[in-house]
């Protein structure tokens, strides 16, 4: 039995999320049935995080294992061949240790959201970013997000559905910066709640806005109260950029 750690792109659009799901399809199921159309194994993929329906990846990191003998590159270009014509490709394969496991063996994961702030209509990016309308303070954003990097109790910016046993959580970079008429807001951390990028996304929007002062993000943090939070932000935006493992 050989274990191949995978590096997927996908657009999270036609799919109910990266987990197989009992309502729709999902990445998980796509790779799985292309892993067995190539191998004739079924496999359990395991990932380095979770991703909702509409949630994009430019580099998620999961891992199956194989049985039947099998190079890297063989195996990358069977997968690709099958998974065609879903939005899913495999980047990168290569074989790994048997005690590497893509999501326990991750130290560190990375989200992208993209907000498209501008008045016309989307049309090469529709349900490839968020689009805001109104004119964006992106340095107000940023100033804002400040106060939510560093360990706090983050009950205020996780899902109802969430199933972490804990709402305190660890940021360890929140950024926000302009290019051109993309305003990008880049978040760092060991592991996220459920909807947690989403929902600083949100409020931070509202500052930008100005419908909120940047204070109130500082004050929405503390109150730990779902009911504190100003906006949800869409999937459409975010990207699961990157994972982070000892040794690379």
């Amino acid at each position: 039995m050989t274990r191949f750690a995978l590096t997927l792109e996908f657009d999270g659009g036609p799919f109910m999320g990266l987990q197989r799901q009992a309502h729709g399809p999902s990445v998980q199921q796509a790779l799985e049935e292309a892993v067995l159309a190539v191998t004739g194994e079924t496999v359990t993929m395991h990932a380095a995080g979770r991703t909702d329906a509409g949630v994009h990846a430019l580099a998620m990191r999961v891992h199956v294992d194989i049985a039947k003998p099998f190079t890297s590159f063989r195996l990358m270009e069977a997968l690709n061949a099958r998974l065609r014509p879903a939005p899913v490709a495999v980047l990168a394969c290569e074989q790994v240790a048997d005690d590497w496991h893509a999501r326990f063996s991750c130290t560190g994961r990375a989200y992208l959201y993209r907000i498209a702030n501008r008045r016309a209509p989307l049309t090469l990016e529709r349900g490839k970013a968020w689009q805001v309308a109104k004119p964006l303070d992106e340095a107000a954003m940023h100033r804002a997000a400040q106060a939510l990097v560093g360990q706090h109790d983050f009950t205020t910016f996780r899902s109802v559905h969430c199933q972490a046993r804990s709402p305190v959580k660890t940021l360890d970079w929140l950024a926000v910066r302009r290019d051109g008429g993309w305003v990008l807001i880049e978040a760092e951390a060991r592991s996220f709640l459920h909807h947690q990028v989403r929902s600083m996304v949100g409020c931070l929007a509202m500052v930008g806005i100005g419908r909120w002062r940047e204070e109130q993000v500082a004050e929405a943090l503390a109150a730990r109260d779902r009911q504190a939070l100003g906006l949800n932000a869409p999937p459409d935006g975010l990207y699961f950029v990157r994972a982070v493992y000892p040794g690379e």
